[in-house]
């Protein structure tokens, strides 16, 4: 009877350890699978990271194009507003126009008349030099309301394409704020209690008389804007806008010009993509 006991029991053990053996190694496998997959997710995770902390989003893409922007203005317009910015120059020096030769090279053979044009373009230049100032903010106000879009297709555009932006965006509001102050520039008084513009008014406005007529003509004399604050206005700005093209330039092409982290990894992933 106990041999009957026992034989049963010793099955019963038999079987319930081979079960749990069974049991453990499922769970072993599990475990160890659970363990791969959780590394192969990590390292995947890892690696999706790693690729993103290389690239650029388009909100990095768009804060280095607004930096490079804002560097550049106001780089530009300092150093424009500096006593000798536009006068030495020779890149943006604004002179008196060729269509006013023809006058000039008259102006020259009377006694003084060399210094009087001297006089004349030293005027002018320093009156686009005390203007220059105005244009940082104007440039600011504009990179701010610039949008992501806008500021992806400048980054990946053109070597002058934020240049031509700036200039499509603000120079109305450029050319409003510089002529008044080369105006009050130009209209003060100077030899024989003339001004600058007066003086230019005067003579430009005998040069166009004349340019009417056939003799004229036949000279080659062509009409030039009376307005001197309103030429001078306009030499000034293309000058400006050219100092903004070569910062721009700079930045793009030169590792140094890049002075915060922003610009240097925006435009040096720039540089990857070449």
């Amino acid at each position: 009877m106990k041999k009957l006991f026992i034989l049963p029991l010793s099955i019963v053990l038999c079987l319930s350890t081979s079960s749990l053996a069974q049991g453990l190694n499922l769970k072993n496998i599990k475990s160890m699978a659970t363990k791969a997959s959780t590394k192969a997710t990590a390292a995947a995770t890892s690696a999706t990271t790693g690729s993103k902390s290389s690239s650029l989003t388009q909100d990095e893409a768009a804060s280095g194009l607004k930096s490079a922007l804002t560097e550049g203005s106001k780089k530009a317009s300092t150093n424009l507003n500096k006593t000798d910015g536009y006068f030495k120059d020779n890149a943006v020096k604004i002179l008196l126009p060729t269509e006013a030769q023809p006058i000039v090279k008259n102006i020259r053979m009377i006694p003084g008349g060399q210094k009087m044009e001297d006089d004349a373009i030293l005027r002018m230049n320093r009156a686009a030099e005390d203007a220059a100032i105005t244009a940082a903010d104007i440039f600011i106000n504009a990179i701010t309301r610039m949008t992501i879009v806008d500021a992806i297709n400048i980054l990946y555009g053109s070597n002058d394409a934020a240049t031509v932006y700036l200039k499509k965006n603000t120079y109305n509001e450029l050319k409003l704020a510089f002529q008044p102050k080369i105006a009050t520039s130009l209209n003060k008084k100077i030899v024989g209690n003339i001004s600058a513009a007066q003086s230019w008014t005067v003579l430009m406005t005998a040069n166009n008389n004349v340019a009417r007529t056939i003799p004229g003509q036949m000279a080659g004399m062509k009409k030039v804007n009376t307005d001197l604050a309103e030429y001078v206005t306009e030499k000034a700005l293309d000058g400006l806008f050219v100092k903004i093209a070569e910062v721009e330039l700079d930045i793009r092409k030169n590792t140094t010009a890049r002075v915060n982290d922003i610009l240097k990894k925006v435009f040096g992933q720039l540089d990857l993509r070449k």
